[in-house]
């Protein structure tokens, strides 16, 4: 597998992208935004992730972060989609969800071209990470990062959008913790 959009080194930052199959919008319920705010604060905690700036759109999620603690990036990011993935589709099981039988049948049929054997595929294969080489990249990026809802229509300001650290940076109330970057 190549390692040009991978993120396995331990002593520098990333910006990454991961994507749902097909671009589904998964995370348009707060249940599911609890699924992957709460594995990455897991990550947090017991990972060695440092987020400094993150999104949560409905399809994907953006982060730049670091592996820390000597644990590296890529491992963190494979055992974050392996859990998140079982647990979102036991959320979309259990819970109310309206879309629950052609979501399911779209993440079974992601996996028939699939060597390995699984029953469902939530994320798409891999993750876009880019490696952190200047400020200049930092403050692009983050600014890229808070942008994402305002882009999209959601929000006007950056800092409404709940499911962001542009939150943790206006000094407002937030769902994540993040180590907060002197960008200006």
């Amino acid at each position: 597998m190549s390692t040009k959009y991978k993120a396995t080194t331990t002593d520098e930052a990333y910006f990454i992208t991961i994507t749902t199959v097909g671009w589904i919008d998964i995370f348009t319920r707060l249940n599911q935004k609890y699924v992957i705010t709460n594995a990455l604060k897991f990550c947090q905690e017991k990972k060695g992730l440092e987020i400094y700036a993150y999104c949560l759109m409905s399809s994907h999620l953006h982060l730049l972060c670091k592996g820390t603690e000597g644990f590296i990036l890529s491992d963190i990011m494979r055992d974050f989609k392996k859990f998140t993935s079982k647990k979102i589709v036991q959320t979309i099981q259990d819970e109310p969800e309206s879309r629950r039988e052609w979501m399911l049948e779209y993440f079974q049929k992601s996996c028939e071209h699939l060597k390995k054997e699984q029953k469902y595929k939530v994320w798409q294969g891999g993750y876009h990470a880019e490696i952190v080489q200047s400020n200049w990249f930092i403050k692009q990026k983050v600014i890229y990062i808070h942008n994402n809802p305002v882009k999209e229509k959601i929000v006007t300001l950056p800092e409404d959008y709940y499911f962001s650290s542009a939150r943790n940076y206006a000094g407002l109330d937030y769902e994540l913790e993040v180590i907060l970057l002197d960008l200006f």
